[in-house]
Formats: C-alpha cells, structure tokens, sequence
C-alpha cells in the first residue's frame, strides 16, 4: 500500500440562495447569512439584484456572472462551497443543466442545497395588489380616470356577486368574487391618495381595520372573558356605540340598502337594545312586506338571501316552462 495516497476530495457543496421580493432587501435568515459568510465564492447573475448592497455592506464578495452547470460544478472542486443568489423567478436554466449532468454520471456532483433566504409570510401577495394598482393607476387611461363616485356602482355590483358565489356554493367562483371585491377596496385606497385635503392609504385603511377589530375584541386582546357567540355580539355593538357616540340604535344603518335587508337591519337592533317597538300600522305591500321581514329576522332567517332562493327556483320554473335547461 502506498502511505503517501491521498484520500478521495470532498465533493463540494453548490447552495442556492432564494429570497423574496416582498420582504425589505438585506433582511435575510441567519442560516443565509453563515452560508454567504463561509462561502468559498457567492455568484449572482443579476448585477441589479436588490440584495447585492446589502451582500457587499457585510462584506461579502459578490462576483457577477452566470456559470453554467458544467463551470459551477468545476468551481466546487476540492471540496469548495459555492453560494449562487438567485434571481426572482429561480435559476432555471441552472438548476436544469445540473440535473442533466447529474442524471449523464459524467461528473461526481457537488452536494446540491436550496436555501429559502427569505420567504413570504401569510398575506405578502397583497403588497403585489398594491404595486399593481399602483401603475395601473399611474398608466392605464381609464383607471387614471376614474374616481369614488364612478367606482361605487362596481362595489355594489361585486358585492352582490360574492353573495351570489356564496349561496351557490361554488368554491372557485368564491375565490374569484373575493378578489373584485378587494380590488374595489384597493383601487378606492389608491384613489385617496391623491386627495389634497384628507388623502390616506391603503395602509391606513389597514391600520385603521386593524385597531377596530383589536378593541372590540378584548375577549381575545384583553381580559374581558366571554363563552357564547352571543356574549361577542353584545360586546360588540355596546364597543361600537361608544365609538360612534350614537344617539339612536337606528344611526349608521344605511337607507339606500334593499328594502327587505333595510327592515331586518332595523328589525335587529331593535331586538339587540332591548326595545319594545310596536310595527306602524298601514295599508298596502309595503307594510305587508315590513312585517314578513321583522317576522324573518326574529326567526333567525335573512329575508333578502330567503327571498332570493325563492326567486331562483321561479327562475327555474319559468326555464323549465320554455323548454330551456337550468
């Protein structure tokens, strides 16, 4: 035996560095940090990736250039560590080349790592909505047009569409239907930003939602305790009322709703208050009709949404009479 023969080389280690777009540039994961730190070389084929001031703030040498897999694999021999940070949408091109030459066994592969450097929390998309709005916004003829009062007949619109998915039961429609109505949402948040006098942002409108929901909920945010839905509702309205300084149990219910959801609306907060309030009496449908909303909402039934059931199976009815398939 040969004493002086070396041991086999270590296969080397190729990491390939994935950050996310929605989270500030620099904030990356320590686990990313101790990879890039102990690298014998960091690649970026990107020279205006956002993370390179920060990789070269930490003094971190970034060589810009795009290797293919045959150079990589070459530049972690002798067991070197090689840190590639990827663009935004991967390394494709490379991580393909790599599995090509792993599947030829041409070559004895490095050890090959994905590390997340940083990913997307619960909720990142939405800064997407916001960009895109934004430029669409800025660019697009129409939308830079328009205004609170030209968009309120579409958030009517879409509402009414989500309830509709709702009651059909359909799952991919529901989806669909939530994001016009947060379209609405966002594209009202950006109009209000241009406002010269009272303009605010969508994160103020977030902020704002935010607040709300943590003060009427010191069940979950404070010490207050309760045990029944029930408990929650009470707890609710009486935090609101105070918010809101309401004279009357009827103030912030809006006239211009649906006649049969206006009448149920009134119909609970009389109920919730405690109040005895006897039905006005008159003549014609429109009394006839309040009652049977009152009647529906004591019963623990939305007459609007039992109306509209109705109102589908004569749909049904009348398809069925011209022959027409539901």
């Amino acid at each position: 035996m040969n004493a002086t023969s070396s041991a086999p080389a270590a296969p080397g280690r190729i990491v390939l560095l994935t950050t996310s777009h929605r989270v500030a540039p620099g904030l990356l994961s320590w686990p990313a940090w101790q990879a890039l730190h102990a690298a014998d070389r960091v690649l970026c084929a990107d020279a205006a990736h956002p993370q390179l001031p920060y990789l070269r703030e930490a003094g971190i040498r970034v060589d810009e250039t795009s290797p293919t897999a045959e150079e990589l694999v070459s530049a972690c021999a002798d067991g070197r560590t090689v840190v590639v940070v990827a663009s935004g949408e991967g390394e494709p091109t490379l991580t393909d080349g790599l599995a090509r030459l792993a599947g030829s066994g041409r070559l004895s592969m490095p050890e090959l790592e994905l590390l997340p450097a940083s990913y997307d929390l619960p909720g990142a998309r939405l800064l997407d909505l916001v960009q895109v709005m934004d430029r669409i916004r800025a660019q697009c003829p129409w939308s830079s047009q328009q205004t609170h009062k030209g968009l309120a007949k579409y958030g009517i619109e879409e509402a009414y569409e989500l309830v509709e998915a709702i009651e059909e039961g359909d799952r991919e429609e529901l989806r669909e239907e939530l994001g016009d109505v947060l379209l609405q949402v966002v594209f009202h948040a950006r109009i209000a930003e241009e406002d010269e006098d009272e303009p605010f942002s969508i994160d103020d409108v977030a902020g704002g939602i935010v607040a709300k929901l943590i003060h009427r909920h010191p069940h979950v945010f404070g010490d207050e305790t309760v045990t029944t839905p029930e408990e929650v509702r009470e707890n609710w309205l009486r935090l609101k009322a105070v918010e809101k300084q309401r004279e009357s149990v009827t103030d912030g219910i809006p006239l211009g709703q649906p006649g049969l959801a206006l009448a149920a609306k009134l119909a609970s907060r009389v109920r919730t208050a405690g109040l005895e309030v006897p039905l006005p009496q008159g003549e014609g449908l429109g009394y006839e009709l309040l009652a049977l909303a009152v009647r529906a909402e004591a019963e623990g039934v939305d007459p609007e949404a039992a109306l509209r059931v109705a109102a589908r199976a004569y749909r049904d009815a009348v398809r069925a009479a011209e022959g027409v398939s539901a």
